[in-house]
């Protein structure tokens, strides 16, 4: 996916079982899907949290936060628990969403590249960061596409 591209729907489980589908979250507002190689390790925790800690600045811009990674539901949960994340955690078990993104590995080791997608209400996708090195950068470039979005609508 890259900027511009038209995201297919798709449906996961979250970290409670729950299945979710990104036009229920789009009908909301715009969504931010970042992919974490692994839940519960150092890097993926420090993303994770960064987004967890600017709750207030995306919920201002009327934009949801979705992490995914290739890990279990249990793992996701365990994941969520433990760092008060307050937001939804999809597991893509199999990789499918992962494959559609362009952000598989070929090497199931590290699973994903660390890569955030802004997708706007309309499916468009808006922006994409990719850095595997730094972590806040996701969140912190994810809010100023979204301000961009925002300020090039009004």
């Amino acid at each position: 996916m890259n900027k511009g591209d038209l995201v297919p729907n798709f449906s996961a489980p979250d970290q409670s079982g729950t299945v979710r589908d990104l036009s229920s979250f789009l009908h909301d507002g715009p969504v931010v899907l970042f992919f974490y190689p692994a839940a519960l390790t150092k890097g993926c925790t420090m993303e994770s949290c960064h987004f967890r800690d600017l709750k207030a600045e995306f919920e201002a811009l009327g934009a949801q936060r979705l992490g995914i990674s290739m890990d279990t539901v249990a793992k996701q949960a365990a994941f969520a628990d433990t760092h008060h994340l307050d937001y939804p955690l999809l597991s893509d078990s199999d990789g499918a969403i992962a494959k559609t993104f362009g952000v598989k590995r070929a090497l199931n080791l590290l699973r994903t590249k660390r890569s955030t997608f802004v997708i706007n209400t309309d499916s468009r996708v808006v922006a994409v960061i990719n850095s595997e090195l730094s972590m806040n950068r996701h969140a912190d470039d994810a809010l100023a596409a979204l301000r961009d979005l925002q300020s090039s609508s009004s």
